[in-house]
C-alpha cells in the first residue's frame, strides 16, 4: 500500500529532536519513522521529509518500544 520513501538527510536526523521531550530520536528504517522512546511516539517520514507534528505521530505500543536498562 505505501511505497518506501526516500531516506532523510543523515545530518538532518542528527539535529532533529522530539517536539515534546526535546530528546533525540531513533530512525526506524523498517517503518520509515523517527521514534521518540520517551514520548512513546513515532513520527512518519514522507518523501524523505520528517513530519514532526504530534497530530501526525503514531503512538507506540509496548511491544514496539525498545527495552530499557
Amino acid at each position: 500500500m505505501t511505497e518506501p520513501s526516500k531516506m532523510p538527510d543523515p545530518k538532518l536526523l542528527e539535529i532533529l529532536v522530539c517536539p515534546i521531550t526535546k530528546q533525540s530520536l531513533r530512525f526506524d528504517r523498517a517503518r520509515n519513522e523517527l521514534v521518540s522512546e520517551h514520548a512513546g511516539l513515532a513520527y512518519p517520514i514522507r518523501d524523505g521529509i520528517p513530519i514532526m507534528l504530534v497530530d501526525e505521530a503514531r503512538k507506540l505500543d509496548e511491544k514496539s518500544k525498545s527495552p530499557k536498562g
